[in-house]
């Protein structure tokens, strides 16, 4: 599971999911990217599940880039105790993602390929995704392209 060496605090505040991504929204390492578009936290399970699906389909070919790391500290208290007495104890890890935030990048493989493996691994995942290509943008340029198409 993928979680930090250490941190500077050991919980955190939870934090609002508001507006798209500012950074990590286009394709950069390799040459074709998952794509959030729903705001979520992602847990390290989802993460590794999802690498794994990937890797899995293109069986050793090609490199996966993960461009999303799990930095926040989830506390949960434990169960069947009273109100108060404080905030819980940390017990998982997620990466906050916003729309827009490309997630995990591939290359070095056949498009159908990547499309495919891209696919599975958006099924591990707890947004809507979807698969860009190097030379697309983030989702306001998308949505401006769409615009064009229409008028």
């Amino acid at each position: 599971m993928l979680m930090p060496r250490r941190t500077k605090h050991r919980k955190v505040f939870r934090g609002r999911m508001q507006g798209k991504a500012l950074k990590g929204s286009s394709v950069v390492f390799g040459e074709y990217g998952l794509q959030s578009l729903d705001p979520a936290w992602i847990d390290s399970r989802q993460i590794e599940a999802a690498r794994r699906a990937m890797t899995n389909y293109i069986r050793r070919g090609g490199k996966v880039w993960i461009r999303i790391f799990p930095d926040k500290p989830v506390t949960q208290k434990p169960a069947e105790t009273r109100m108060g007495s404080g905030k819980g104890n940390p017990e998982y890890w997620v990466a906050v993602v916003r729309p827009g935030r490309v997630m995990f990048e591939l290359a070095g493989v056949r498009e159908e390929v990547a499309m495919e493996a891209l696919r599975r691994a958006a099924h591990k995942l707890p947004v809507q995704c979807r698969i860009v290509k190097r030379d697309q943008v983030g989702v306001a340029a998308a949505e401006e392209a769409h615009a064009e198409a229409e008028a």
